[in-house]
Parts: structure tokens; C-alpha cells; sequence
């Protein structure tokens, strides 16, 4: 386990295998580390999620939790930072502190509407222009990843 890791990605019942094996490559690369809550739609042991994160996997501390509410019990001191297209705090403009935890939903649903009201305060989103109603779930934490790293002077 990675003592005091940068930041932590949580990602909530995500469905497409590269894209949970591309950002465990991302968590690799910067010490963040990676949390998977709730049903997962494909197995850890799938090969194409092991091929998007290469020969990297073993570097990356991923915790697995049922749901929410059990990473919560673990972390109940953690500051979850939401992300959804439904909030108007671009994540440039959001402080971002050392250790937050980066919440992301599913790449069909995002996450519940719920959880976004009871953190609206540390909910952002990326601005996007143009028709395209989304991003990559890969590409967008890479996005808030690295804005946070920038943030928080933890870039080398």
C-alpha cells in the first residue's frame, strides 16, 4: 500500500475493461492510488484490461470495496471530489488538496445524482464545447489527475 499517495482515483461500477487498465497505468505512473467500488462489468483477470495496463498492474495499489459506503468507513476523513457534466465548477477553478479522493461513475450513467447533491460543494466537471456529451472515462481522469497534481505542486 502507498503511504500518503498524492491522490486517490475512485472509480464507481465501471464497464469497460481499457479503460479501468488505462487509468491503473495512469494511478501507476503518479503513486495515486486506485480504488474500484461496487459490481465491476468485466473480471480484474480480463486480458484486455491487463493488456491496457502492460507490465504495469503489479505497480499500481488498487483496493477493491462493495460499495461506497464501505471505502467511506475506511476513509471517513476523505474528501470526495465528484465529477459530472451536471455541475458548474470547471475543475481548473476547483482547489484541489493532497489526498482527495476523484470520483468518476460509470461510463454509461456517471454517478448518481445523489451522491453529486450531498458533494456538490467539491463537484466539478470539465468544460467541453461543441456537440460531444463526453469524454473518454480514461482521458477525463487523466485530465483531473494531472490538474490536481499541477495544483498541489506534486508534478516532477
Amino acid at each position: 500500500m502507498i503511504h500518503n499517495p498524492p491522490f486517490h482515483i475512485v472509480l464507481i461500477e465501471p464497464e469497460i475493461p481499457p479503460n479501468t487498465g488505462n487509468i491503473a497505468r495512469l494511478c501507476g505512473a503518479t503513486g495515486t492510488v486506485l480504488h474500484l467500488v461496487g459490481k465491476l462489468g468485466f473480471s480484474t483477470d480480463d486480458r484486455y484490461l491487463k493488456r491496457a495496463g502492460l507490465d504495469y498492474w503489479s505497480e499500481v495499489d488498487i483496493l477493491y470495496w462493495p460499495d461506497l459506503e464501505a471505502l467511506q468507513a475506511a476513509y471517513p476523513a476523505a474528501r470526495l471530489v465528484c465529477t459530472s457534466k451536471k455541475v458548474a465548477t470547471p475543475h481548473m477553478a476547483f482547489n484541489f488538496i493532497a489526498g482527495d479522493f476523484i470520483v468518476f461513475g460509470k461510463e454509461t450513467k456517471g454517478l448518481p445524482d445523489k451522491l453529486i447533491e450531498a458533494n456538490i460543494l467539491t463537484s466539478i466537471r470539465i468544460p467541453m464545447s461543441g456537440k460531444v456529451r463526453s469524454l473518454n472515462l480514461s482521458t477525463a481522469a487523466g485530465i483531473v489527475l494531472y490538474e490536481a497534481l499541477r495544483q498541489t505542486d506534486q508534478l516532477e
